[in-house]
């Protein structure tokens, strides 16, 4: 099983979204194989509290065009690290230190890479 059409468009598009707010190191991870509650796991880091905010609203704003609504949020309130749940995608938006602690690709690291468009990868941590 891999995942869904519909969440990798999902994925794309939340991406797109942090891309365009300087988010750096986005990844998409096929989790479908592992969980039953979701098909991929979308990483992206901020450098700040408030670029974690704002990455947060502009991935619920595109993923809201595409009629995906948030089952859950978690973490807004801190802006350390932002769960955002919309079902068929778990969007996380990490602080950049908290991202290197908690190494969630590093937890993951079994679970396919799903390739994103270049324009929305973010940027590297090193640009």
């Amino acid at each position: 099983m891999t995942a869904s059409p519909r969440a990798v468009e999902l994925a794309h598009a939340a991406a797109r979204a942090a891309s365009d707010l300087k988010a750096q190191e986005i990844i998409a991870l096929d989790v479908s194989e592992q969980l039953v509650l979701t098909d991929v796991f979308l990483i992206a880091s901020g450098t700040n509290e408030r670029q974690v905010g704002a990455i947060v609203d502009a991935v619920e704003e595109a993923l809201h065009t595409l009629g995906a609504k948030p089952v859950r949020r978690e973490g807004k309130s801190q802006g350390r690290w932002v769960l955002i749940d919309f079902g068929d995608v778990v969007v996380h938006v990490q602080h950049a230190e908290d991202r290197v602690y908690y190494a969630l690709e590093r937890l993951w690291k079994d679970c396919p890479v799903i390739e994103l468009p270049p324009e929305a990868r973010g940027e590297q941590a090193d640009a």
